[in-house]
């Protein structure tokens, strides 16, 4: 488990808002992911892999949705696994809050509420 934060994300009511809130406010680059009701948000410059500068991380913007636990921010932390990690999650206090699900072809995603009430998300990028 590398427990890296790799990646943020913004939830919103009025999604012209909030792309323009964070346009403007901090210069972030604001673009749809095809096929999902999801904005990719770049904080700097960045490749298909990425950032391309050490100091920041990229994330995302999607509609706020309760069912989904995205209710407010989220920092989402990079595992090996998501099943193991959910796992020690649960021994330790917190409860699985959305299921492991796939992004993609990239990686698989999944949410979790720990001992204090907060959500936070999980990362496993797909094997090759």
């Amino acid at each position: 488990m590398t427990g890296r934060v790799v990646h943020f994300e913004v939830p919103f009511d009025d999604a012209d808002r909030a792309k323009a809130f964070y346009q403007e406010a901090f210069g972030w680059k604001v673009e749809e992911f095809p096929g999902m009701d999801y904005t990719i948000v770049s904080s700097g410059p960045t490749s298909d892999q990425g950032p391309t500068e050490s100091g920041y991380i990229n994330g995302g913007m999607a509609p706020r949705d309760a069912e989904r636990a995205f209710k407010a921010p989220v920092i989402v932390i990079d595992v090996e696994s998501i099943d193991d990690a959910l796992k020690k999650i649960g021994e330790l206090g917190g409860k699985t809050a959305v299921e492991k699900q796939p992004v993609a072809d990239m990686g698989f995603a999944a949410y979790f509420t720990d001992p204090e009430g907060n959500v936070m998300g999980l990362w496993e990028t797909a094997k090759s």
